[in-house]
C-alpha cells in the first residue's frame, strides 16, 4: 500500500479550530516541576551516537534523534543509516506547507525487506513526570511543554496520564498506510505549518536543529492545477546520510542545543506570552503555541 500517509484527514483541523479560543488557559501546569540548581546548564551538546548528519546536494542537515520518546523507530532509523539504505533515495512525496517525504520505491524490493514497526504516537506518565510547560487547554491537548528539547503535549489525571510529541516545523516522523503499525522506513520532515492533527496517530523521533534552511529548498513534487508536472528526474536526491558518531573526527557538526529542562528556559516562555515589549503596543491574549516557542541551537564547530 503506498505510503501517502492520512491524507484525507486534513479537513478535520477547520472543524477542531473553531473550538480553539474557547478553551484557551494561560499559565503553568503545577504538575510538573523543574530543576532548581543555581549554576545549571543553558546548553547542552548532542551525542554523536543519537544524531544523524544529513548531506543533501545543496547542504548539510544535522537531525537529533528521541530514543528516549521512540527507541525502536530510532533503532531501525539509526540501522538503516549506518547500512547507507538511504544514500541516492529521493524525496517524492513534497508539498509545501505541509512535509518533505522520502524512502525507496513503494513496494519495491528494498522496500518490502525493511520490518514494519509498531506505532510509538504516545506514552504512559505518572503524576511525578515532569516537564517544561508552555500552555494549558492548547488547541489539540490539554498541556503542551517540552522535554530534552522536544515540543510535547499531555493529558493528565490524578494517577498520571499519556504524553506525545507534537508535529512542529522541522519534526522528523515515521510515514505509514492505514495501519498503525505498518511504518517501516520512509520518513517525512514537517516544512510548513504544525500539522498537529497528526499527534499520536504517526511516530515522530526526531528534529532538526541545524540546516533547516536547507530542508525547506527541497524541490517541491506537488504543483498547482495548470502548472506542468515535477518529473522524477528534478526530485531531490539524499547525497548520504550518517550517524554523526561515524563521520571522521574532523568533518563532524558540533552542535549544542538550548536545555529546556530548566527555570531558565521557563523563564523565557513566561516572558515570551506576556510580550512585555513596547513593540506590542496592543497586547495579544498570553497564548502561546509550543510549536512557536523555538529552541536555539549553536554550531560549535
Amino acid at each position: 500500500m503506498n505510503k501517502l500517509f492520512l491524507s484525507k484527514v486534513t479537513l478535520g483541523l477547520a472543524l477542531t479550530a473553531i473550538t480553539f479560543f474557547a478553551a484557551i488557559k494561560p499559565a503553568y501546569s503545577t504538575a510538573s516541576s523543574l530543576p532548581s540548581e543555581p549554576n545549571e546548564s543553558l546548553w547542552r551538546q548532542l551525542d554523536p551516537k543519537k544524531t544523524v548528519l544529513l548531506t543533501l546536494p545543496h547542504g548539510k542537515v544535522v537531525i537529533e534523534l528521541a530514543p528516549q520518546f521512540s527507541p525502536n523507530h530510532v533503532k531501525q532509523f539509526s540501522q538503516l543509516v549506518q547500512q547507507g539504505f538511504y544514500d541516492g533515495t529521493a524525496f517524492y512525496r513534497v508539498i509545501d506547507g505541509f512535509v518533505a517525504q522520502a524512502g525507496p520505491k513503494d513496494g519495491s524490493v528494498k522496500d518490502k525487506a525493511v520490518t514494519t514497526l509498531a506505532i510509538e504516537g504516545e506514552w504512559s506518565i505518572d503524576k511525578n513526570w515532569s516537564f517544561t510547560p508552555v500552555q494549558q487547554s492548547d488547541l489539540f491537548a490539554e498541556q503542551t511543554g517540552f522535554k530534552a528539547g522536544f515540543a510535547l503535549a499531555t493529558h493528565q489525571n490524578e494517577q498520571g496520564g499519556q504524553a506525545w510529541l507534537t508535529h512542529c516545523p522541522g519534526t522528523l516522523a515515521m510515514a505509514r498506510s492505514n495501519d498503525p503499525d505498518s511504518a517501516s522506513s520512509h520518513f517525512y520532515f514537517v516544512i510548513g505549518q504544525a500539522p498537529r492533527y497528526l499527534d499520536r496517530i504517526m511516530t515522530i523521533f526526531g528534529r532538526v536543529v541545524y540546516g533547516m534552511q536547507h530542508i525547506q529548498a527541497i524541490q517541491r513534487t506537488s504543483v498547482i492545477e495548470g502548472e506542468k508536472p515535477i518529473s522524477a528526474a528534478q526530485h531531490t536526491v539524499i547525497t548520504q546520510m550518517q550517524l554523526m558518531a561515524d563521520v571522521p573526527a574532523q568533518e563532524q557538526l558540533i552542535i549544542e542545543v538550548e536545555n529546556t529542562d530548566n527555570k531558565a528556559f521557563a523563564k523565557r516562555i513566561a516572558q515570551r506570552r506576556a510580550r512585555d515589549n513596547a513593540f506590542f503596543y496592543k497586547k495579544p491574549p498570553p497564548v502561546l503555541d509550543v510549536c512557536q516557542t523555538p529552541v536555539r541551537s549553536r554550531l560549535i564547530k
